[in-house]
């Protein structure tokens, strides 16, 4: 019987540190069959939702594709498609979702939307991203890290994220830490920590593990003979133009450039981004955000770095597909058999 059968996905810390490690592990399985041309369609007739109240190019294509790739159906509801939370109550779709599909995905802005969701669909719900967490992109990274090193346990492992913590993504990272025993160092302002509640309890859950978990403003101390620097965009596009002024103030010495690289004492540092980056002026919205902010070479990251790392940032990107496969196939199959 597989334990995960029908479990839903909302953050990572709705699996154990046993569970959490046998998905990444069924995801590399995933990965190697797909790339060997080998894969086994395991759900066929399956149906899945995918909810979008936010707009996404990795993670509504990285559903699809792992959907279609294991012979299941999916629908796509955009933004603004649904009655949700609108002209319908959450609970009322949630119910007739869970009578037509055998899953659902849901990334918008609010996590009580998705909880409602899994409290009244009696089907799985994955999470594609809320304010609040982002673990399906944890779980690509984690399998990331995994290829990089696969001889070296998580707890071997030194990561500093550097920039704005305080989100979904240092969120689900301290809570990702908190369950393989990552060596974890989020490099951020005391304003861009993430809320003291999480932090604390992810902090109680290291206990007995051998990893740790650290906040520090101070730069050098955070990157000193880390394996890895992890950065994201300091603003979405859809906050107001005092936000991106007020953060980017507060950042910009936190910028992931050839300096910062050097500072870690480590030549064979990799980085990682989870994209979409600032890091070059191809785009009209990108140009015209660099240099009203006086950036000359990428905001949170600068092009020479990216371009240096860009082959495992989109492996990084691509992980994303074979983890939420493996979600998937771990949540809607009572015994998964190759």
């Amino acid at each position: 019987m597989n334990n995960l059968y029908q479990r839903d996905c909302l953050r990572l810390l709705d699996f154990t540190s046993l569970e959490l490690q046998n998905i990444i592990t069924l995801a590399q399985k995933l990965k190697q069959y797909k790339k060997n041309n080998k894969e086994i369609q395991l759900l066929k007739k399956k149906n899945i939702a995918l909810i979008f109240e936010k707009e996404s190019t990795r993670t509504r294509c990285s559903f699809e594709v792992a959907a279609f790739d294991q012979g299941a159906h999916v629908t796509y509801l955009g933004p603004g498609s649904t009655h949700l939370g609108t002209k319908e109550s959450i609970e009322d779709t949630a119910k007739i979702l869970g009578r037509l599909y055998d899953g659902i995905q849901y990334r918008g802005h609010h996590h009580s939307t998705i909880e409602i969701l899994a409290k009244n669909s009696k089907v799985p719900v994955w999470n594609g991203l809320t304010e609040k967490f982002h673990p399906t992109q944890l779980l690509a990274d984690l399998l990331t890290i995994k290829e990089i090193f696969p001889e070296r346990k998580f707890y071997e492992i030194k990561c500093a994220y550097v920039g704005d913590a305080h989100n979904n993504m240092g969120n689900s990272l301290l809570e990702a830490a908190s369950l393989v025993g990552l060596d974890l160092r989020l490099v951020a302002p005391k304003e861009c920590w993430p809320e003291k509640n999480i932090f604390k309890f992810c902090k109680e859950q290291m206990k007995n593990k051998k990893g740790n978990i650290i906040c520090t403003e101070n730069i050098n101390e955070g990157v000193k003979n880390v394996d890895f620097i992890y950065t994201d965009v300091w603003v979405s596009m859809g906050e107001s133009q005092e936000v991106w002024k007020k953060r980017i103030e507060l950042l910009s010495s936190y910028q992931v450039n050839s300096l910062m690289l050097k500072i870690t004492n480590n030549p064979q540092v990799k980085v990682l981004h989870c994209l979409p980056a600032l890091h070059d002026q191809k785009t009209c919205t990108v140009k015209s955000i660099l240099k009203k902010y006086g950036f000359k070479n990428g905001m949170e990251i600068t092009d020479e770095v990216f371009q240096k790392n860009q082959k495992i940032i989109f492996e990084q990107a691509e992980n994303r597909l074979h983890t939420i496969k493996a979600i998937l196939v771990s949540s809607l199959l009572k015994t998964i058999k190759f």
